[in-house]
């Protein structure tokens, strides 16, 4: 099988991505997935909507598996098979807010412990990393928020949210003033 990475957002596919999905017989992806390459998929092939992420070892090997972003940023890119990358949201964040990715470090809190991920977001603060961290719709900013105050109230604090839709919004704040987020999905840029 092939992982393909289709961006994050419309015309975020890669033309390695793009050929992939042009040639596919059996594509399988999660509804958003799909949404983003739907005007790509051959009349041809024949396309299923995940509804169990259980079951991904069992698509067939010449089939192509989506993944929204790039695989390998918190995707399905550790499942066996080539993987084509795509255009992650962090990349798309950090051209926006122009911060270079070699002074960052990704922390995954999107269906993990988030008390966690808000002290390994301290400790790698302290380190003179930027940090950029993939949430989840459960994740509270106005926590994160309070727990820098003490260490780092001088942080720039970024929402990021359906970064490379129409209707992308990137606000910025502090511990103090934190930014909100509005939609569900979105990732936080933290950066001294």
């Amino acid at each position: 099988m092939k992982i393909v990475g289709v961006g994050c957002g419309p015309g975020m596919l890669t033309m390695a991505a793009l050929c992939e999905i042009r040639c596919a017989k059996t594509i399988y992806g999660s509804g958003r997935a799909i949404e983003l390459i739907k005007d790509y998929i051959p009349e041809y092939c024949d396309v299923h909507e995940i509804e169990d992420y259980g079951n991904l070892k069992e698509i067939s090997d010449d089939s192509i598996l989506l993944s929204t972003g790039d695989p390998m940023l918190a995707g399905l890119g550790s499942l066996n098979g080539e993987v084509v990358p795509g255009i992650s949201s962090m990349q798309v964040a950090f051209a926006r807010l122009k911060i270079r990715m070699t002074d960052s470090i990704i922390i995954n809190a999107h269906g993990k412990d988030h008390v966690k991920a808000i002290n390994d977001t301290i400790e790698e603060l302290g380190r003179g990393r930027n940090v950029f961290l993939i949430a989840d719709p459960g994740f509270n900013v106005k926590m994160i928020a309070n727990s820098l105050i003490k260490y780092y109230p001088d942080v720039s604090i970024s929402v990021c949210e359906e970064l490379g839709y129409d209707t992308e919004r990137i606000t910025t704040g502090t511990p103090h003033s934190p930014p909100e987020n509005r939609s569900d999905l979105f990732a936080i840029v933290i950066r001294k």
